[in-house]
């Protein structure tokens, strides 16, 4: 399989909500990194794609694969949904760079603004933190501790 056709698979089941097909993309040994999460390797980033897909509340999912080959790929990705936490509504832009082993994922990293998309997720709130480390890094706790719960039941 080549590597736009990995992350095509990878990516259309995200859009079906398909985490168990998401998570054979993955090399077991997968590095996993975002502003929201952190970093996670292996089954800890399996297990957030089967979290996120799970608990999704109206999630739909664009996107382009900008390029790949030679092990590497690069994706721009946008989701819309409702933020649960919060009952508000977001647009996320994101910016994935994969490296691709041996027909798998081992290193996946998303990036986008984490202040814009605090300012849609939580409001005033984000508005006046999004933008900070502090903010950064108790959304990671939260979302860790999230994770924590959602692997000790599953």
């Amino acid at each position: 399989m080549s590597e736009a056709q990995l992350v095509r698979k990878f990516y259309e089941a995200f859009q079906r909500l398909d985490a168990n097909t998401m998570a054979e993309c993955y090399h077991d040994e997968v590095e996993f990194e975002d502003p929201a999460f952190g970093q996670l390797q292996g089954e800890r980033a399996k297990a957030m794609w089967k979290m996120l897909c799970g608990n999704a509340k109206d999630l739909e999912v664009q996107f382009e694969i900008l390029k790949a080959g030679f092990g590497k790929a690069k994706v721009k990705w946008e989701a819309h949904y409702t933020f649960s936490q919060t009952d508000r509504k977001v647009h996320n832009i994101v910016e994935a760079d994969l490296t691709i082993e041996n027909g798998k994922i081992i290193k996946h990293i998303d990036h986008f603004n984490l202040r814009k998309w605090s300012i849609q997720a939580m409001g005033l709130t984000g508005k006046v933190l999004g933008g900070t480390a502090f903010f950064k890094r108790k959304l990671q706790q939260q979302t860790n501790r999230l994770l924590d719960k959602f692997i000790s039941r599953n």
